[in-house]
């Protein structure tokens, strides 16, 4: 009736189904690109394995990152953390296990009798065989754990002292070296905790070869040797106790620039942060 042609009423009424197609058309690649969008940025932003750490020591997850499903911390904490019941604890405990044994051996019968005496070496050589491979054991294939590290040091001063005092209780050695001994593997044992706020004392090659020196002269001790080897444990002995002292000096040394080390860097940081 107006004289408006059939193709403008057409297009006319076409206009409003057209409107809502195009923003359906403009946002459907940005909703379909936006997490790789934000997965490219996190990759570029984090260095590679910066996730895994963050969710392995509980830090916050970097902004714009997929967060990790849950359960995915304690799944990680548990790879990195090895059971309590490894071998290398076992044969920790079996030390531990060996020392009430070795000392009922070595005092049976009065202490002096060689066949008893002997048993008594055999339960001593147990013990030192399994702290050579214990920690070895333990580093080699990653069964460090918590126990480990307070227990593997605890049964090695324990069957070292239970040979010491049970041998100078029944006159075969010196209460001096007994004390120089013990008195030293106490001391370092207590440094350590000491300076453990600057770092880790570790372990050298003259301690290396001072526990080994020790096992073998408390071994021959625990022995009932006569003649020439008897001389020879004396002197083996006696290269124990030089080493003991020794080294002992060493990790006073080592702990003293530990200390100063970290006193350094500590007030170093400090005054960094302060400027």
């Amino acid at each position: 009736m107006t004289g408006v042609p059939a193709s403008a009423a057409d297009g006319s009424s076409r206009a409003p189904a057209a409107q809502p197609s195009a923003p359906q058309a403009s946002t459907a690649p940005q909703v379909s690109n936006a997490p790789q969008a934000a997965q490219a940025e996190v990759i570029a932003a984090e260095p590679v394995g910066a996730t895994a750490v963050a969710e392995v020591e509980g830090s916050a997850v970097a902004p714009g990152a997929a967060r990790p499903p849950r359960g995915a911390k304690i799944a990680a904490a548990a790879v990195n953390q090895a059971s309590v019941w490894n071998i290398a604890n076992f044969l920790t405990m079996l030390r531990l296990i060996l020392v009430p044994g070795f000392v009922a051996l070595m005092l049976a019968d009065g202490g002096y009798d060689p066949a008893w005496r002997s048993f008594a070496w055999a339960a001593f050589a147990v013990a030192m065989i399994t702290d050579l491979f214990d920690g070895h054991l333990a580093r080699t294939y990653d069964l460090v754990t918590d126990f480990g590290k307070i227990a593997d040091p605890i049964a090695d001063k324990a069957i070292m002292g239970a040979a010491l005092i049970c041998l100078s209780s029944l006159g075969d050695l010196p209460w001096w070296v007994t004390i120089v001994i013990l008195g030293r593997e106490l001391g370092i044992t207590l440094l350590r905790f000491v300076v453990i706020r600057y770092g880790v004392i570790p372990a050298s090659r003259g301690g290396k070869l001072k526990t080994l020196v020790q096992g073998i002269a408390v071994g021959m001790y625990v022995l009932a040797l006569t003649g020439w080897l008897a001389t020879l444990r004396f002197w083996v002995m006696g290269a124990a106790v030089v080493l003991t002292v020794l080294t002992g000096l060493d990790y006073v040394r080592q702990a003293i620039v530990l200390r100063r080390q970290g006193i350094a860097d500590r007030q170093a940081a400090s005054e960094e942060t302060g400027a």
